[in-house]
């Protein structure tokens, strides 16, 4: 008997993940396809998914776990745009002095590494890209350094638990634990980058770097340079408080938001010309969409869950692949085409922790894959996607110039956890 119910619910999901990879050529928002496509799931599952009341109990269940990512990222949001308005990350445009293309390579790719790590790879890359065009003319060298600032991006956040949102869910999920994961995937994070970058340099020649006449060193604006420190130090102590009380990480995010605001409403309380440094101005041009994106896409996710569609997935791969390193290294693959979140959200209702225990090499690796995969196409992350509308990059430039050395590096880092492992 065919169950139009589960019929309904793949066509929808799947028109929906059409029009939301295709979004550059429809010009329709992602987040308006995710909401739309989550509402949709959920109408279908209530008419003919089994007792309203067990699916609304799901929903709610559901709403709880994901309302914990949400404010995990508007904090975050809020925390890092504070800094962006207070020119912080100049401080560190202001700090490179380069002499070759290459070496600027080096140093852009190990700054954009590090700093993802503590932010995320989607504003990561926003500095160090507008940082680069500041540092050199436009054209292809600059392309081929801006995909290795991509790939820096999406590798420095997979290692650590705020540093990437699919590594964040994870993290909040209860998969993996703060210090493991940090030590675990320091290692294949860092052999990635490398691998991927000693390919790319070789598209660089050797000549001299011609610095822009138009470069010059950037203002900061008043009380930026403690707001920027005050930021970073802010992010890094979440996960801190999380080892230190057990509090849920977007409790510490918010509070580390509440100190953000208290200590700049003291500074510029009594300079009205400074009120677009503020708290309640800087919400304003936070990324909202963005978060509603997360938003719809996890809802989306778990209506699946609720049908069981998950777990026929997760018995399918099982059965057709087996080993758990071989479908984490698929999920990665995977990513490099279809968003990261959906996906890692789709494995965490694919298998529980029963199956796979916190810090289990799957869920490692897992994190590893969905990070760093996604630099292999250049739509395959948010950095990429980015990139391509901040410096107009073309789908197969990046494919003939950039991904095969993220290839190199993605089958690197995978290459890099199995040899600590075995040696472990």
């Amino acid at each position: 008997m065919i169950d139009y119910t589960v019929i309904s619910l793949i066509l929808v999901f799947l028109a929906g993940y059409i029009f939301i990879t295709l979004e550059h050529f429809t010009k329709i928002n992602k987040s308006t396809v995710a909401l739309i496509m989550a509402a949709v799931l959920w109408i279908i599952l209530y008419e003919g998914g089994g007792s309203p009341l067990d699916i609304t109990h799901a929903l709610k269940d559901h709403a709880g776990e994901i309302s914990q990512i949400v404010f995990f990222l508007l904090g975050a949001l809020a925390i890092v745009e504070t800094i962006n308005v207070h020119q912080g990350f100049n401080i560190i445009s202001n700090a490179i002095e380069v002499t070759s293309k290459r070496r600027l390579l080096w140093i852009s790719g190990f700054i954009a590494f590090f700093l993802s790590a503590v932010l995320d790879n989607l504003t990561t890359t926003i500095v160090m890209v507008s940082l680069l065009a500041k540092l050199i003319e436009k054209g292809e060298e600059r392309l081929i350094i801006g995909g290795g600032i991509v790939i820096a991006a999406n590798a420095g956040g997979a290692w650590t638990p705020i540093g990437d949102v699919t590594t964040t869910m994870l993290w909040i999920g209860g998969q993996i634990s703060t210090l493991t994961i940090m030590r675990d995937l320091f290692l294949p994070s860092i052999g990635c980058l490398l691998v991927s970058l000693y390919a790319l340099q070789f598209s660089l020649n050797k000549e001299p770097l011609k610095p822009k006449n138009t470069f010059h060193k950037n203002a900061i604006e008043p009380d930026g340079t403690l707001v920027f420190y005050l930021g970073v130090g802010t992010l890094i102590s979440v996960p801190l408080l999380k080892i230190l009380t057990g509090l849920p990480p977007f409790m510490g995010m918010l509070f580390g938001l509440g100190i953000m605001w208290l200590i700049t409403d003291l500074l510029h309380a009594q300079k009205e010309e400074r009120g677009h440094l503020r708290v309640p101005s800087v919400l304003t041009k936070i990324d909202f969409a963005g978060v509603l994106f997360f938003l719809g896409i996890l809802l989306a996710v778990d209506a699946l869950d609720t049908a069981g569609l998950l777990r026929q997935l997760a018995v399918f791969l099982d059965h057709t692949i087996g080993q758990p390193d071989l479908i984490a290294a698929f999920i990665g693959l995977a990513s490099a085409v279809v968003d990261n979140v959906p996906l890692v959200a789709a494995t965490m209702s694919m298998y529980n922790l029963s199956q796979f225990p916190m810090d289990h090499s799957f869920w490692q690796l897992v994190a590893f894959c969905a990070g760093t995969g996604g630099s292999i196409l250049i739509i395959g992350s948010a950095a990429g996607v980015v990139f391509m509308g901040l410096e107009k990059v073309d789908f197969l430039w990046y494919v003939r110039r950039i991904s095969f050395a993220a290839l190199l590096g993605y089958f690197a880092g995978i290459g890099i956890y199995q040899v600590v492992a075995w040696i472990h």
